[in-house]
């Protein structure tokens, strides 16, 4: 072969190479079944949502500590993902990655952890003089005086923790220990009651913390040590933590139906209408209220739909409950806030709002005052609440078009009435006010776009797409995420064949008829591409493909996805940002996980570029300024 002259091997030359290689890349075709991806069916596989964080030693990343949770008891680790999935602590990430996974799926995942060894520690310097004396005779021998007894006395003689539910104090850094220990004295942490903890630390003072964490950060902890057999002698102080966990998932569901009248008919209704979703607090008792909802005008809170005579449904009757769907009012005549989607509940027909109500009617009662909604003024006041409705609200209960099939009637009826889809999925104006066309827009209060269901988001325009999509929560082209993984989860998966046969026919009635898409208006430059196909292949290219093609079942493919078409990027920029668990449901009980991926904004945006344009995709690119806005 002869040798390639000079000129050729110039920086231009070696430009247009790059250029070339990455435009291949761009436009490649999904790989075929020779080229698949293999994901090992194990715990390991699914977990890496966590471990993408959790090394097997404690880290720190730019913004917070994260403790190691490999060798920890399992009802500890367990206690932990219940309370960040349901709100009791608070974590952003934590909650949104748990938050559409079951009880047993974090009770196996929990148990993983706690099965792996625990990492060594060195320790350190002992604290000298009297810190020191004081710190070991309180984690030997307690203080009588102020009612602290000796941490040994509950974590073990090695204070490697205690099974099934009580931590190790070592092998963590004196600031963390700092950290949580003041968190539980000023209350700014808690745990289920009784929270002997926080009765701990509320009688330590600032010196004793301090000293306490000195001493224990200083030992050592051997390489796989693990917590102690349960205690033989009853605990010194009554703890939440080492009582039986409680039966949370179980709480969290309705009571079965027995009655095969209105009241089973009311509980499907329920389901359709994903009533329990806005109803129940994180970690409460279904339809008992106090959820919040996010609006653009501030804050409301879901009112207790059981039957309770004073704070819930217990004093209405069924004229009442059909006021509330059909005209948007309470008991007592005031006008509800549109929050409670009642422009679409209007068009409820009364013999399904009368089967709702007796089904609510046969819940137990729960205890649960309403609170006052946070709306900014006047937006919480009757009167403007009075001119929303004179500019949006159009009462009427849906009728059938004779015109269409059943099917498509009943889709209708289900997509614009009890289902309301348009609550999410339609645009709105600066005063809140949606057209009730479903043609997407970005949530109200959330930040999510919830994509046109005029076009096929999520399905790609597929009714076996789509009908998946609904069903399990994932079709060949994607996965359901944010706040969509929450209703199918709670409803969609729920819903008979024949409702879900019903909503696809009237949701790809609705679609246009399809075109060759487009090119962009302002492709990404060469540049940032290259930077985003390198970022793609460091982070996500071992599970979802080179080419994009992803792993049935496991990884959604990401060629030719809907989210990643979507005209707003805030979807894909949260799940790669905070990570996220592909729901769980009937059909995929035990899904697999993303980890979250630190990246600048500068990074993020040429990721999501590349996402966007890559594979012949035609999306819009992202630049830095747009990361930071879409925050």
């Amino acid at each position: 072969m002869a040798a390639e002259p000079a000129t050729v091997r110039s920086p231009l030359r070696r430009s247009l190479l790059v250029l070339a290689g990455m435009l291949n890349v761009l436009s490649a075709p999904a790989a075929g079944a020779d080229q698949a991806l293999r994901v090992p069916d194990t715990m390991a596989q699914r977990v890496l949502a966590c471990t993408g964080c959790h090394a097997p030693q404690d880290r720190r990343s730019a913004t917070e500590y994260i403790p190691r949770i490999a060798g920890k008891p399992a009802d500890y680790l367990h206690r932990q993902l219940l309370n960040f999935r349901d709100g009791r602590r608070q974590h952003t990430t934590m909650s949104r990655l748990l938050q559409g996974l079951p009880d047993d799926y974090l009770r196996e995942v929990a148990a993983h952890f706690a099965s792996l060894p625990a990492p060594a520690h060195a320790g350190g310097t002992l604290p000298p003089g009297a810190a020191g004396e004081r710190a070991r005779t309180v984690v030997h021998e307690g203080d009588r005086r102020a009612g602290v007894p000796a941490c040994v006395a509950c974590h073990g003689a090695a204070l490697a923790g205690v099974a099934p539910s009580l931590p190790g104090l070592l092998g963590l850094p004196r600031d963390y220990l700092v950290a949580q220990l003041g968190a539980w004295r000023v209350g700014a942490r808690s745990a289920r009651e009784p929270d002997c903890m926080a009765q701990i630390a509320q009688r330590l003072n600032a010196a004793d913390i301090a000293a306490l964490a000195d001493w224990l950060s200083a030992q050592p902890l051997a390489a796989g040590t693990t917590a102690a057999p349960g205690p033989a002698e009853p605990l010194p102080l009554r703890c939440g933590a080492a009582e039986p966990p409680p039966a949370a998932e179980a709480a969290a569901k309705p009571p079965p139906v027995a009655d095969g009248g209105p009241v089973a008919r009311g509980a499907y209704l329920a389901r359709i209408g994903h009533c329990a979703g806005c109803h129940t607090a994180p970690g409460g008792t279904p339809y008992a209220g106090g959820r919040g909802i996010a609006t653009r005008f501030g804050t409301v809170w879901a009112g207790n739909l059981t039957p309770d005579e004073a704070t819930g449904l217990g004093r209405w009757s069924a004229d009442d409950f059909w006021r509330a769907l059909h005209e948007g009012r309470s008991r007592d005549g005031r006008v509800l806030t549109p929050a409670f989607p009642y422009a679409e509940f209007t068009r409820i027909r009364r013999e399904d709002s009368d089967a709702l109500f007796a089904y609510l009617r046969s819940l137990p009662p729960v205890v649960q005052p309403a609170r006052p909604h946070a709306l900014r003024f006047p937006f919480g006041t009757q009167a403007a609440l009075q001119v929303w409705r004179a500019l949006y609200f159009q009462p009427g209960v849906q009728r059938d078009d004779p015109a269409r099939s059943t099917a498509w009637n009943r889709g209708a009826y289900l997509v614009q009435g009890l289902g309301h889809c348009a609550a999410c999925h339609a645009p709105r104006g600066w005063l809140g006010g949606g057209s009730g066309v479903p043609s997407g827009g970005r949530m109200p209060g959330e930040p999510w776009w919830a994509p046109s269901l005029l076009e096929g988001g999520g399905h790609g325009g597929d009714r076996a797409a789509l009908v998946a999509l609904l069903k399990s929560g994932r079709s060949p082209l994607g996965s359901a995420s944010g706040p969509m993984a929450e209703v199918v989860r709670g409803s969609t998966q729920h819903w008979s064949n024949a409702d879900l046969d019903a909503a696809a026919t009237y949701l790809l009635d609705l679609a246009p008829p399809r075109k060759a898409p487009s090119r962009a208006a302002a492709p990404a430059e060469a540049a940032p591409l290259q930077r985003g196909a390198k970022l793609y292949e460091r982070h996500c290219a071992d599970c979802h493909g080179t080419r994009g093609e992803g792993v049935p079942g496991a990884y959604p493919p990401l060629a030719g996805n809907p989210t990643l078409l979507q005209p707003s990027a805030v979807n894909l920029m949260q799940v790669v940002r905070r990570g996220a668990f592909a729901v769980a449901t009937a059909a995929h009980p035990r899904p697999y996980g993303m980890p979250p991926i630190e990246l600048s904004d500068a990074e993020l945006a040429d990721l999501l570029s590349f996402l966007r344009q890559a594979w012949g995709h035609r999306a819009a690119p992202v630049d830095a300024l747009d990361v930071l806005r879409l925050r």
